[in-house]
Protein backbone atom coordinates (compact mmCIF):
# COMPACT_ATOMS: atom_id res chain seq x y z
CA UNK A 1 0.00 0.00 0.00
CA UNK A 2 1.43 3.40 -0.95
CA UNK A 3 1.90 6.26 1.53
CA UNK A 4 -0.97 8.33 0.11
CA UNK A 5 -3.48 5.50 0.60
CA UNK A 6 -2.32 5.02 4.20
CA UNK A 7 -3.26 8.62 5.01
CA UNK A 8 -6.66 8.38 3.28
CA UNK A 9 -7.72 5.10 4.92
CA UNK A 10 -7.69 6.47 8.49
CA UNK A 11 -9.74 9.65 8.74
CA UNK A 12 -9.84 10.44 12.49
CA UNK A 13 -10.00 8.78 15.90
CA UNK A 14 -13.43 8.59 17.55
CA UNK A 15 -13.21 10.27 20.96
CA UNK A 16 -16.02 9.39 23.36
CA UNK A 17 -16.50 7.97 26.84
CA UNK A 18 -16.97 4.47 25.45
CA UNK A 19 -13.85 4.66 23.28
CA UNK A 20 -11.86 5.93 26.29
CA UNK A 21 -12.97 2.88 28.29
CA UNK A 22 -12.06 0.61 25.37
CA UNK A 23 -8.59 2.21 25.17
CA UNK A 24 -7.86 0.84 28.65
CA UNK A 25 -8.09 -2.66 27.09
CA UNK A 26 -5.88 -1.78 24.06
CA UNK A 27 -8.85 -1.25 21.72
CA UNK A 28 -9.11 1.98 19.70
CA UNK A 29 -11.91 3.34 17.49
CA UNK A 30 -11.25 5.18 14.21
CA UNK A 31 -13.36 6.67 11.43
CA UNK A 32 -12.18 5.06 8.21
CA UNK A 33 -12.78 5.40 4.49
CA UNK A 34 -15.95 3.63 3.33
CA UNK A 35 -13.97 1.64 0.74
CA UNK A 36 -11.22 0.51 3.14
CA UNK A 37 -10.79 -3.20 3.85
CA UNK A 38 -9.72 -4.76 7.15
CA UNK A 39 -6.28 -5.54 5.73
CA UNK A 40 -5.79 -1.93 4.61
CA UNK A 41 -6.87 -0.62 8.01
CA UNK A 42 -4.45 -2.97 9.77
CA UNK A 43 -1.56 -1.95 7.53
CA UNK A 44 -2.32 1.76 7.95
CA UNK A 45 -2.51 1.58 11.77
CA UNK A 46 0.72 -0.40 11.99
CA UNK A 47 2.51 2.05 9.68
CA UNK A 48 1.23 5.23 11.33
CA UNK A 49 1.59 4.30 15.01
CA UNK A 50 4.33 1.60 15.00
CA UNK A 51 2.21 -0.97 16.87
CA UNK A 52 1.16 -4.58 16.22
CA UNK A 53 -2.55 -5.10 15.46
CA UNK A 54 -4.29 -8.26 16.66
CA UNK A 55 -7.70 -7.75 15.06
CA UNK A 56 -9.82 -5.24 13.18
CA UNK A 57 -13.61 -5.12 13.49
CA UNK A 58 -15.56 -2.88 11.08
CA UNK A 59 -18.98 -1.29 11.60
CA UNK A 60 -20.98 0.31 8.76
CA UNK A 61 -23.48 2.94 9.92
CA UNK A 62 -26.16 3.94 7.42
CA UNK A 63 -27.03 7.62 7.06
CA UNK A 64 -30.31 8.85 8.49
CA UNK A 65 -33.24 9.94 6.36
CA UNK A 66 -34.18 13.56 7.05
CA UNK A 67 -36.80 16.01 5.79
CA UNK A 68 -35.86 19.67 5.44
CA UNK A 69 -38.46 22.19 4.19
CA UNK A 70 -40.55 19.47 2.61
CA UNK A 71 -37.66 17.86 0.75
CA UNK A 72 -36.53 14.43 1.82
CA UNK A 73 -32.88 13.60 1.84
CA UNK A 74 -30.31 11.36 3.40
CA UNK A 75 -27.23 12.07 5.49
CA UNK A 76 -23.95 10.42 4.64
CA UNK A 77 -23.19 7.09 6.27
CA UNK A 78 -19.91 6.30 7.95
CA UNK A 79 -17.62 3.36 8.67
CA UNK A 80 -15.90 2.78 12.01
CA UNK A 81 -13.06 0.42 12.79
CA UNK A 82 -12.32 -1.03 16.22
CA UNK A 83 -8.62 -1.94 16.31
CA UNK A 84 -7.32 -4.39 18.94
CA UNK A 85 -3.61 -4.17 19.73
CA UNK A 86 -1.18 -6.63 21.29
CA UNK A 87 -1.32 -6.59 25.12
CA UNK A 88 0.89 -3.87 26.59
CA UNK A 89 0.87 -1.65 23.49
CA UNK A 90 -0.97 1.66 23.27
CA UNK A 91 -1.62 4.56 20.93
CA UNK A 92 -1.31 8.11 22.28
CA UNK A 93 -4.28 9.84 20.65
CA UNK A 94 -4.41 13.02 22.73
CA UNK A 95 -1.00 14.36 23.62
CA UNK A 96 -1.15 17.92 24.95
CA UNK A 97 2.22 19.57 25.25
Amino acid sequence: MNQERIYTVIRAPRISEKSARMAENSKYVFDVDTTATKAEIKTAIEALFNVTVNAVNVINIAGKRKVFKGRSGRRNGLRKAIVSLQPGQQIELMSAE
